[in-house]
């Protein structure tokens, strides 16, 4: 969650038109059309089989409205939760408990119309305090966008308090029309980012990353709608239209299947012994070839901001740049 990227203002009108070709392009549309529904079938068989005992569940099986409660209400008999932001305050929800890997899986259906300068944020973070300074996170951040153009979706990663490691990817549908899902995997061989099944990101635990990945601090999911217009559109250029409030996100599917960790108590035995989950099996210590072709494919085609190439930014490269993506 950090302020306007260097060099990002001055490059995204051109990448802006270059994912807009792309995604009015007739010919790219149609291969869409036929290949996202074979697309969704064989990715979900491939991460929900191996979980065929957990289920989604309810809102208030997992979290609480922890930030401004009276900005948020349920429906569908508590399976979904729409948070709120108008222009007094935004609103969000939290975990009750912290946890220590596993894997975290939510619907969420984005704000509609006009949301330029709108963030709806969507986190799993290690406890922080005004004074907190080595605090873990592994993020998903939408950053909203003028009507007619596509929404942004940033992740990042932090460890011991340091992040700076964006990267952002135009969506290859519109997020505001139904539910999809964005799903985090965090097993001591890798993290990765899923939106609707197709991994997105990913940071690998190597040699080169031991000291920037995350390992030893139990975190909770939080997510949060809120006035992002310093930074979020265009580098803050687009600020909110107040005259399109309140602007509403919905969740639903809340799927939580982790080591709970709660601090100050110690290590569970989930945290050192992890093999009895699906989530740290050996199929999970790298992607299906399945996997790594959507990968491949997707990253290719709608990327638009990735630190490893930010030279202006890092004119010396980050080590877990040079690590590919699997062995």
């Amino acid at each position: 969650m950090e302020p306007a990227l260097q060099g990002f203002i001055k490059a995204e009108s051109s990448r802006r038109s270059r994912i807009r070709q792309l995604i009015s392009d007739n010919q790219v549309l149609a291969m869409a059309a036929l290949l996202w529904p074979l697309l969704a079938m064989v990715m979900a068989g491939q991460i929900q089989g191996s979980r065929a005992d957990s289920a989604p569940g309810h809102f208030n099986d997992h979290f609480y409205a922890g930030w401004r409660p009276d900005h948020v209400w349920l429906a569908d008999e508590g399976r979904t939760i729409n948070l709120m932001l108008d222009n007094n305050t935004g609103s969000g929800f939290r975990s009750y408990h912290s946890y220590a890997h596993g894997y975290v899986s939510i619907s969420i259906k984005l704000v509609p119309s006009n949301s330029a300068g709108v963030v709806v944020a969507y986190y799993m973070s290690s406890e922080r305090t005004n004074t907190t300074e080595d605090w873990d996170e592994i993020d998903f951040e939408f950053l909203g966008n003028v009507s007619g153009q596509p929404w942004i979706l940033q992740t990042n990663i932090f460890t011991n308090g340091t992040g700076g490691r964006e990267q952002r990817i135009f969506l290859w549908f519109d997020p505001t029309e139904d539910y999809h899902d964005y799903s985090m995997l965090w097993n001591p061989h890798q993290i990765v980012w899923y939106v609707d099944s197709v991994p997105v990101r990913i940071y690998r635990n190597t040699s080169i990353t031991y000291a920037t990945y995350p390992k030893y601090k139990p975190m909770a999911i939080y997510s949060s709608i809120w006035n992002g217009d310093s930074w979020a559109t265009r580098g803050g250029l687009e600020k909110i239209n107040w005259t399109y409030s309140p602007f509403i996100t919905s969740y639903t599917n809340f799927l939580v299947d982790a080591c709970e960790w709660n601090l100050p108590n110690q290590a569970p035995s989930c945290f050192w012994y992890t093999q009895p989950y699906w989530w740290d099996q050996p199929d999970k210590w790298t992607l299906s070839v399945a996997e790594k072709n959507y990968y491949m494919y997707y990253t290719k085609q709608y990327t638009i901001y990735d630190y490893c190439v930010d030279t202006l930014r890092y004119p010396n490269q980050m080590p877990e740049c040079a690590t590919p993506p699997w062995d």
